[in-house]
């Protein structure tokens, strides 16, 4: 049985662990960098470990330096939380050599669907709708242009290792495939030390809507209903919510239930989120799969009442999941809080936080790690706060969250709350009728 965590992730999701880890009786430890050493999560949990420098290398992607801080603190289990080291097979193979127990799915599990192209193939044979393109990676530009052709344009690029929108670029026609090819192909090599590429048709007006799953030791798999995530910019999310407002009964049993058919097919362990793409004529196309936490999971949480984390690690300890699914009782919005001036194209905008006061009330909730005076790092992601409002409407949420925008002061940086407030104010975005391209036409 796990009795002791580390957890080797910083900020927001790490407090985050740190809270459900002791609501559940567990020790926590904490790794942190020189430049985190003042942090939230350091100091609220059990035990912590300076693993290196600034340099996410030298530090929260070192796997010997956490295995090491794992070794001596006799921590028997990691969670990974989101982002750095959680999608990283080798690190889940490691832990297990190390007997270590890795709180998400195994090595080969990451394996088989962190690669695009692999996922694409497994869901395909799990019979799982998806987006028609390249069986696999394209060996050069002719053979590219070839498949386009066939599929007909507009098509779109992709870094089978990729994520958060590189090594991907959008091909309208056949004079454009050249340059896209060999800009997704540099920006791919550069991000993540792979070059290689795929290609699939680019669906117009699409939605991106993700299924939230959780799945055991033994094949069970429940779903926890949709979350929509199409506000989005340079393929980050900015706002996510659940339920969608373009997913009815209907759509959301389809989709659930081929969640489910692909976790099963799979044999999925921890929490999980398979990702698709909605057309305007509610078809829906598998896009990838995140073998971790989401960023977004609090959402979640909010409409089911149902403790993500606290299942992960249920899971890791080899407790069976219900294998029943859970409906939003609830509407809930997210937004993303990041270190940001929208003002100036969304440049980061480090530094120190000279005064903060967080809004409250019936239905707010705020996953952060800031506080007033802490220095917020340019060395990693530019996120420092999740705002989660919840209401019986889609309409009330909307009023909840702008309410809880204009309370929400941060000083001494710029951030996104500006850009959140004039979002919610937006006819367009009040109605629920809008794509993944919806920030092309906004303008703040």
């Amino acid at each position: 049985m796990i009795t002791k965590v580390l957890i080797a992730n910083r900020g927001e999701i790490a407090l985050r662990i740190i809270r459900s880890c002791k609501e559940m009786g567990l020790k926590t430890v904490s790794v942190y960098s020189t430049i985190d050493k003042e942090s939230l999560h350091v100091k609220f949990s059990d035990e912590a470990v300076c693993i290196g420098p600034a340099l996410s290398k030298d530090s929260y992607l070192n796997i010997s330096k956490i295995i090491a801080a794992a070794e001596i603190t006799n921590s028997d289990a990691i969670h990974p939380g989101y982002g750095f080291l959680s999608e990283n097979a080798e690190f889940s193979k490691i832990c297990h050599e190390n007997k270590i127990k890795f709180i998400g799915p195994d090595s080969s599990m990451i394996q088989k669907m962190g690669d695009k192209v692999s996922a694409k193939k497994t869901m395909e044979a799990a019979g799982i709708p998806t987006i028609p393109g390249s069986d696999g990676l394209i060996k050069d530009i002719s053979e590219g242009k070839k498949i386009a052709k066939k599929i007909n344009y507009p098509i779109i690029l992709k870094a089978t290792a990729g994520g958060g929108g590189k090594g991907m670029r959008i091909v309208n026609k056949k004079s454009e495939f050249e340059s896209a090819w060999n800009a997704a192909k540099a920006e791919s090599e550069a991000s993540f030390s792979n070059s290689g590429l795929y290609l699939e048709k680019f669906i117009e007006e699409p939605h991106h809507i993700e299924i939230q799953i959780i799945g055991d030791q033994y094949g069970n798999v429940s779903h926890l209903s949709e979350r929509d995530c199409s506000i989005q910019r340079r393929h980050q999310k900015l706002v996510e919510e659940t339920p969608s407002p373009i997913v009815n009964k209907k759509l959301r049993d389809k989709m659930g239930e081929a969640a489910v058919k692909a976790g099963k097919f799979i044999k999925y362990e921890g929490a999980g989120t398979i990702e698709f793409l909605v057309d305007k004529y509610k078809n829906f196309y598998f896009m990838e799969m995140n073998t971790r936490i989401q960023v977004e999971h609090g959402i979640t949480e909010e409409v089911t009442d149902y403790d993500l984390v606290k299942e992960q690690i249920k899971v890791a300890n080899g407790v069976k999941v219900s294998g029943k699914h859970y409906y939003p009782k609830l509407h809930s919005i997210e937004c993303r809080i990041n270190a940001e001036d929208p003002s100036a194209n969304f440049r980061p905008s480090p530094g120190k936080i000279t005064a903060l006061h967080k809004p409250g009330g019936h239905g707010v909730r705020v996953d952060t790690h800031i506080y007033s005076g802490y220095e917020v790092p340019p060395n990693y992601d530019s996120m420092i706060a999740k705002l989660i409002v919840s209401h019986q409407t889609r309409e009330e949420a909307i009023v909840r969250m702008k309410r809880a925008l204009e309370e929400f002061i941060i000083e001494g940086i710029k951030t996104t709350i500006p850009f959140h407030i004039k979002l919610m104010k937006n006819k367009k975005f009040k109605s629920g009728i809008f794509t993944t391209n919806f920030m092309e036409t906004f303008k703040f």
